[in-house]
Protein backbone atom coordinates (compact mmCIF):
# COMPACT_ATOMS: atom_id res chain seq x y z
CA UNK A 1 0.00 0.00 0.00
CA UNK A 2 2.66 2.41 0.63
CA UNK A 3 4.74 1.33 -2.52
CA UNK A 4 1.10 2.14 -4.13
CA UNK A 5 0.36 5.57 -2.47
CA UNK A 6 4.07 6.44 -3.63
CA UNK A 7 3.37 5.17 -7.34
CA UNK A 8 0.18 6.53 -7.90
CA UNK A 9 -1.13 8.78 -5.30
CA UNK A 10 1.23 11.46 -4.71
CA UNK A 11 3.23 9.62 -1.68
CA UNK A 12 1.98 8.57 1.63
CA UNK A 13 1.44 10.98 4.20
CA UNK A 14 0.51 8.71 6.95
CA UNK A 15 0.74 4.91 8.20
CA UNK A 16 -1.09 3.24 11.06
CA UNK A 17 -0.64 0.09 11.82
CA UNK A 18 -2.91 -1.79 14.62
CA UNK A 19 -2.69 -5.44 15.91
CA UNK A 20 -4.80 -7.33 17.77
CA UNK A 21 -5.14 -10.67 18.17
CA UNK A 22 -5.67 -12.25 15.48
CA UNK A 23 -6.38 -8.91 13.33
CA UNK A 24 -3.89 -6.85 11.55
CA UNK A 25 -5.32 -3.39 10.72
CA UNK A 26 -3.06 -1.11 7.88
CA UNK A 27 -4.30 2.47 7.27
CA UNK A 28 -2.29 4.37 4.60
CA UNK A 29 -3.28 8.41 4.13
CA UNK A 30 -1.98 9.95 0.32
CA UNK A 31 -2.57 12.83 -1.38
CA UNK A 32 -4.86 11.67 -3.68
CA UNK A 33 -8.35 11.72 -4.12
CA UNK A 34 -8.74 8.95 -6.67
CA UNK A 35 -9.42 5.84 -5.09
CA UNK A 36 -7.35 2.93 -6.15
CA UNK A 37 -8.83 0.11 -8.72
CA UNK A 38 -8.33 -2.83 -9.68
CA UNK A 39 -6.32 -3.00 -13.38
CA UNK A 40 -6.27 -5.52 -15.96
CA UNK A 41 -3.56 -7.91 -15.31
CA UNK A 42 -0.74 -7.68 -18.22
CA UNK A 43 1.55 -10.75 -17.67
CA UNK A 44 4.24 -8.46 -20.02
CA UNK A 45 3.94 -5.28 -18.25
CA UNK A 46 5.24 -5.08 -14.14
CA UNK A 47 2.87 -3.82 -11.90
CA UNK A 48 -0.44 -4.01 -11.90
CA UNK A 49 -1.25 -6.26 -8.89
CA UNK A 50 -0.59 -4.38 -5.53
CA UNK A 51 -4.05 -3.24 -4.98
CA UNK A 52 -5.88 -6.64 -6.42
CA UNK A 53 -3.22 -8.54 -3.93
CA UNK A 54 -4.06 -6.44 -1.06
CA UNK A 55 -7.80 -7.04 -1.91
CA UNK A 56 -7.61 -10.87 -2.17
CA UNK A 57 -5.93 -10.86 0.70
CA UNK A 58 -7.98 -7.74 3.17
CA UNK A 59 -10.67 -6.31 3.91
CA UNK A 60 -11.15 -3.13 2.76
CA UNK A 61 -12.05 0.50 3.06
CA UNK A 62 -11.31 3.90 1.64
CA UNK A 63 -12.21 7.30 2.76
CA UNK A 64 -11.84 10.41 0.63
CA UNK A 65 -11.02 13.36 2.49
CA UNK A 66 -10.35 17.49 1.09
CA UNK A 67 -6.71 16.45 0.47
CA UNK A 68 -6.57 13.04 0.01
CA UNK A 69 -7.59 9.45 1.17
CA UNK A 70 -7.02 6.78 3.86
CA UNK A 71 -6.88 3.68 2.66
CA UNK A 72 -7.31 0.42 5.26
CA UNK A 73 -7.17 -2.69 4.85
CA UNK A 74 -8.02 -5.59 7.87
CA UNK A 75 -6.27 -8.78 7.85
CA UNK A 76 -7.55 -11.38 9.93
CA UNK A 77 -5.72 -14.53 11.02
CA UNK A 78 -8.26 -17.92 10.46
CA UNK A 79 -9.22 -19.17 13.59
CA UNK A 80 -7.82 -22.35 14.88
CA UNK A 81 -9.45 -25.28 17.14
CA UNK A 82 -7.29 -26.82 19.68
CA UNK A 83 -8.15 -30.39 21.27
Amino acid sequence: MISNADRHAGGATALQITAWTGIVTVEVRDRSTTPPRITAWAPDTPGGFGWRLVNQLATTDIRIHPDGKTVTAMLTAPSTSRP
